[in-house]
């Protein structure tokens, strides 16, 4: 695939779309609609056989969802990942760790959008004060045990694929899954 051209059809502070005119591998024209976001952080906060959920409204689906806290700094798109996910943490759930590991980046929608996120795990917490933003002002800070957020999973409660997905990263880290082994490409 081939980008003839490139145009910035809607843009505010937390995305920009663009659409893309193509030529195809077989010469015929298309377009490519893209939604251009910068990468976020996604954490694991592990406090024994604990984990910390944030539950917000998600605006788009109308509905309230447990999540691993996560986000993005617009005004500092840059920042490095670490102090991303440190930052993030503290802000949505008041807390800090001692430790925090990376356990990998993955790709948000990469049909859709170039946005990905950085996974970290949060072990030896602190509880502090939250520091939350204007549209975070909902959210609810919830500490589950591993086996229900486990079941949340199973069961549907829990929808956020990141959140997921991070889950699944982690475990593979643990040697939860032995059996299964990235793909060397």
């Amino acid at each position: 695939m081939k980008t003839i051209s490139s145009r910035i059809v809607y843009e505010n502070r937390w995305m920009r779309v663009r659409e893309d005119a193509i030529t195809r591998a077989d010469g015929t024209a298309g377009i490519y609609g893209v939604i251009e976001k910068p990468d976020f952080a996604l954490i694991i906060p592990i406090h024994g056989e604990h984990l910390y959920l944030v539950e917000q409204l998600r605006y788009p689906v109308g509905a309230r969802f447990l999540e691993f806290p996560q986000g993005t700094w617009e005004q500092n798109p840059a920042a490095d990942p670490s102090e991303l996910a440190r930052g993030e943490l503290q802000e949505e759930t008041g807390l800090s760790a001692k430790r925090m590991d990376y356990l990998g980046h993955l790709f948000i929608a990469y049909g859709m959008s170039n946005q990905g996120f950085h996974i970290f795990r949060a072990t030896d917490l602190t509880q502090g004060e939250t520091r939350l933003e204007l549209e975070e002002q909902d959210l609810t800070v919830k500490r589950v045990s591993i086996a229900d957020f486990e079941a949340y999973v199973r069961t549907g409660v829990i929808k956020d694929a990141g959140t997921i997905s991070a889950w699944m990263l982690h475990k593979m880290h643990e040697g939860k899954y032995a059996d299964v082994h990235p793909i060397d490409l």
